[in-house]
């Protein structure tokens, strides 16, 4: 059974916090490939940032969510990703048009069920690593809400509630799914 599981959605949905509330509970995570890399790109020339080449960061997020995957296959129980590889594929392929999106997606499989944080715009906020717009925000959800499906992936919207509760409902999931197989 893949015991990776996708966390996506939305900028400013959640998906962070609800990792960390994963994390408190001693599950395995990954932290947003994005974040990392602006963090890294923030103390060095800043060449991959995605307010300055978004395609050099999409292929750095691929790059880093590919490594990230293979990492997590030492792991035996659940794992959550903050984002993957599917994001940034699917960013690289909006920007540039490189037909990357299916065949990455097949050599590097998560769970099928996603789960994905809507838009919450009373949660929403930018930061030094946030910086576009819910707007912006908004167009790329849609698109990944797109995409998942067409991959064969089944979405799961998170329900706009506490990270507690959000967090338990995941759980719940996965084990009644569990349970029925």
């Amino acid at each position: 059974m893949n015991r990776s599981v996708l966390i996506s959605g939305c900028s400013g949905g959640g998906k962070s916090t609800l990792i960390a509330e994963f994390a408190a509970r001693g599950h395995a995570i990954v932290e947003e490939p994005g974040r990392r890399i602006v963090k890294q790109e923030l103390e060095g020339d800043g060449a991959a940032l995605p307010w300055v080449n978004m395609a050099a960061f999409a292929r750095r997020a691929i790059e880093m969510a590919i490594a990230d995957r293979a990492a997590a296959r030492e792991q035996t129980g659940w794992t959550f990703f903050d984002r993957g590889l599917i994001d940034a594929a699917a960013a690289l392929q909006h920007l540039t048009g490189e037909p990357v999106l299916e065949k990455l997606s097949a050599a590097h499989r998560y769970h099928p069920r996603v789960f994905l944080t809507p838009p919450w715009p009373e949660i929403y906020t930018t930061d030094p690593e946030r910086r576009h717009g819910f707007d912006e925000a908004v167009a790329e959800y849609d698109r990944l809400a797109a995409v998942y499906p067409t991959l064969g992936y089944d979405i799961v919207m998170l329900p706009k509630i506490a990270v507690t509760d959000r967090a338990d409902f995941i759980l719940d999931y996965l084990l009644r799914e569990t349970r029925q197989q």
